[in-house]
This record gives C-alpha cells, structure tokens and sequence, in this order.
C-alpha cells in the first residue's frame, strides 16, 4: 500500500476521500443508553472527525448536532436540554434536534442565519445511529442480525482504541492472529470453554484462506486440519463498510464488531453478543458485563476507556508470559488485540510493512475500500447499500476435506438467519 492509498483510506475528516464515502452509510454513533431520558444530560460524540452533541429531546427522539454554538462558538455542552432542543448558556441562542435555530432572544430575526449542522438519527440494537452525508442519499437501515433482534437476546458494549480505525479493523478481519495471541487464553474464558474447535486453532497455525467478495462485503474461509479426514473452516464476514463477525464456538452466543473513527487517530470498536434464538442468560450477561470474551473491564464506570490501557502498558505480565497463562503477557480477548493494534502507532506505516499469505482478505478489503472512495469521487455510487445481503451468519464447521466450503456456504449459509448456528 503506497502513501497515496495509506492517506486515502485512513484520514476520515470532512472532504477526505474516506471520510465522504463513510458518511454514505449508517454510522453508530452513541449506544442508547447514554441519552436515556428525555432532556436529560447532552453527551460530547466525536465521529468522522467532526465534533458533535448528542441528546434525547422532550418528545423522547434521539438527536445529533453540531456542538457549538452558531453565534460565539460557546460549546452546547454546557447549555439547556429542554423543550426540544439545547439552548446555549451563554445568550441563550436555542438550536432545535435538526440543528434548526428556533430562538434568538436578542435578534430575533436572525434565526434563519443561525443554523448549526444536524444529522437524522435512528435506533436499532441499543445504539443510536447517524446518517452524515448528503441530504436524500440515505440508505436502507442497517440489517446486520443484533440490530434486528429484541434487547434481551443482546449484549451491546463499546471502548476506545487509540488508533486508526483501519488497522483496528483490519485486526477483525485477521483470524489467523487467533492461534498466537489468544491461544493460552481461550480455555478459562467462560464463553469459549469447552469448545473442540478450539483443538483445532491451537494445533494449526498455519491457516490458509478463500475468499469471496460477496453483495455485502467479503466472505473468508479459514481453514485448519480437523480430523484425519476433515478439515475445519471458520466462516467469518466483512461487512462493508466497517462490520466484522465472528464464527461462533460450540454452543456460546455469536459476536461481531463495528469499528467507526473518531477521528484519524482514534476509533470506537463496538463488540456484539447475541442469541438469535433466546434471551441471553444472566450468566452469559455477567460474564459480558465483567469484560469476558470480546468485552472490557472499563477504567472507570461510563469512561469507555479499557482498565488495561497504553498508560499502564496494558497491565502486562511477563510472568504469566513464560508460564504460558498469556502469550503476550496481556490478559483479555480485546485487550491482546488492541494492545498490539496501537502499538503499530496511530496510523500505520504501511509502505513499510511486507504482507503474507494469511494478509489476503485485509489486501481485499483495503482495494475495495480504496476503489470505493474513489468511484465515489468520480459520481459512482457506494457499494453494499443493500442492507437485506447483511443478513449473514459466520460458522465454525468441519467439512470432507474434499468438499468446497465456498459451495457449502452458498447452500447452508443462505439466508442463515433462518437456519441453525453451525459451530463446533
């Protein structure tokens, strides 16, 4: 990836490349629960590089504008949530959910040159999400299963990543990772114990893949030695622009994540658990709230910030390191991931990196991108727009090792929201 292609799909900002092509989809921006009450707190939400408010207005709709105020510049932060819409402490200039301003005490005629930006929101799956791009270009509304499924049956959590979100990304999308770093892990954690397939990863590191670019995205096949006359295959997805599952392990919940800038340096990763066909257990709740699995243990309670962070070095432990309780020496599922993530640096240095074979699905995904922000550019329009393709499940299978897993998918995994997880 030359400089030009680097800068092309990691600076996110208004009027860059990737960042006008993100815009074009539905970005989460919030989870619900931090505007829970009509003219409750306003909370501070930086996406794409752009600085913005986000509240729960008197009629209960959630709300996304700019957060500064049109007349001084004064933060909206610290103004008025009530009668739907913020009203700036300052001089008590009032912006309505749509940005719209609908008072200005002393000038009252200048409201209509007093507009601050305001994005549509909608919610699906606990998060609140904006659509940022041009006015009549939305999309169809998100299909991605837990957006679809009752509270209960999900687990929706988020953190902070001090990096790109691309190579953040490009970490789930990466699943031969799996059998280093997580490897001495996987057995104490309450969601992957007692899982064969797990078996599998660990004995074979040397994982080769097929991929299928799909209506929705990519499609990759991972394959492992199963058993003497088998193989076994972990299924996952990339849904474009920024989704990724994960195949699930024996009888635990399906994952996935979201991974959506902040701005060029940082980038939220949302992580999913759910059930497509029950409500998730309290033990299974308790566990994800304790940061097991794909979770984190936060820093402080609301902080979105990992207990486990760059400024304590991730808490790691060279002990448990050469007794082979860790195989960084950073204990947790993302903290392992996220840890090394960052440690390349905020943004990359991709001219320098040398790829391997395990790299083709992340050279794909990083073509597709490209080609899409620049089709854009040139009047073309986004790809994956479809939401009904998101409908996909990922899978964990042993196979015939002569049977094609691209042709078993295209049977089993069809419209899988329909059928049974396959999971080993």
């Amino acid at each position: 990836m030359n400089k030009e292609m680097s800068e092309t799909l990691t600076r996110v900002g208004p009027g860059t490349r990737m960042g006008e092509l993100l815009r074009r989809y539905w970005v989460p921006a919030l989870m619900s629960s931090e505007i829970a009450e009509p003219d409750g707190p306003q909370v501070r939400v930086q996406l794409l590089g752009e600085k913005l408010l986000a509240f729960r207005n008197t009629d209960g709709r959630a709300c996304l504008i700019g957060e500064f105020c049109s007349h001084r510049g004064v933060s909206l932060y610290f103004g008025r949530n009530e009668e739907n819409g913020i009203r700036c402490a300052y001089h008590g200039v009032k912006f309505d959910g749509d940005g719209h301003c609908v008072d200005v005490p002393s000038s009252p005629q200048s409201c209509a040159r007093m507009h601050i930006k305001g994005y549509p929101c909608i919610e699906r799956g606990g998060v609140v999400w904006a659509y940022m791009g041009p006015e009549g270009q939305q999309p169809e509304l998100p299909e991605v299963e837990w957006c679809t499924l009752p509270p209960e049956q999900v687990f929706v959590s988020k953190r902070l990543q001090y990096s790109n979100w691309l190579q953040a990304m490009e970490g789930g999308i990466d699943t031969a990772h799996v059998s280093y770093v997580h490897r001495y892990e996987v057995d104490s954690d309450p969601m992957h114990q007692g899982v064969k397939a797990l078996d599998y990863i660990k004995a074979d590191g040397n994982v080769i893949f097929e991929i299928e670019r799909t209506p929705f995205g990519l499609s990759l096949f991972g394959r492992r030695n199963g058993e003497p006359d088998s193989y076994y295959w972990r299924i996952t997805q990339w849904l474009f622009p920024w989704f990724t599952l994960i195949a699930p392990f024996g009888e635990h919940a399906l994952a996935g994540h979201v991974w959506v800038p902040i701005d060029d340096h940082h980038c939220w990763a949302w992580s999913i658990n759910w059930r497509p066909d029950r409500a998730l257990s309290e033990e299974e709740l308790e566990a994800m709230r304790a940061g097991k699995g794909i979770h984190v243990e936060y820093e402080a309670p609301g902080s979105f910030v990992p207990a486990a962070n760059r400024d304590n070095d991730y808490m790691i432990d060279r002990v448990a390191q050469r007794e082979q309780r860790s195989y960084s020496g950073v204990f947790g599922f993302s903290a392992q991931d996220y840890s090394l993530q960052e440690s390349m640096g905020p943004i990359q240095d991709h001219e320098a990196e040398r790829l391997l074979p395990t790299d083709k699905a992340i050279v794909m995904a990083r073509r597709m991108l490209n080609e899409a922000a620049l089709g854009l550019e040139q009047g073309e329009a986004p790809p994956a727009l479809d939401s009904q393709a998101q409908r996909v499940r990922p899978a964990g299978v042993l196979l015939p090792r002569e049977q094609s897993p691209l042709a078993w998918a295209r049977t089993e995994l069809a419209d899988s929201t329909r059928k049974p997880v396959f999971s080993l």
